[in-house]
């Protein structure tokens, strides 16, 4: 099968850099899948779970939250605001912070910005653990 250049980077440095058969992960307007010959793409990314097939068709699983996504000239740059590897993430870790988010949630004095933090701190919870999990 025909392969693409794809890279991964985050704030701490390269998580990927290789050939990849295909690319799936969250985008802003939804669920994206990237192949070779894609045509030229630039999306911001969502808060999901990302897939990579590599050249020998194994493939890995990341918990992604946010950041950018450009397709150009046959070759795919994803810059990612967190890029969890599902190996790297601590599940129990993962499932502590989703009880705690979901107290706060629980909490009847939140104004709207402490909401809105702790619904993202929720979502991102649920999203590593179902990573980590195999989900």
């Amino acid at each position: 099968m025909s392969t693409f250049q794809l890279q991964i980077v985050t704030p701490d440095g390269s998580a990927f850099d290789g050939q990849a058969q295909k690319l799936f992960c969250r985008t802003i307007a939804g669920d994206v899948c990237i192949l070779p010959r894609h045509c030229d793409y630039l999306t911001a990314l969502g808060m999901g779970e990302a897939r990579v097939t590599l050249e020998d068709g194994t493939v890995r699983r990341a918990a992604c939250i946010g950041g950018m996504l450009a397709v150009a000239k046959g070759r795919a740059r994803l810059v990612a605001t967190t890029f969890e590897w599902a190996e790297d993430i601590d599940a129990q870790r993962a499932r502590a912070a989703q009880e705690k988010a979901k107290a706060r949630l629980a909490e009847k004095d939140l104004d709207a910005r402490e909401m809105e933090l702790a619904q993202a701190k929720l979502k991102r919870a649920l999203v590593r653990t179902h990573v980590a999990e195999g989900g």
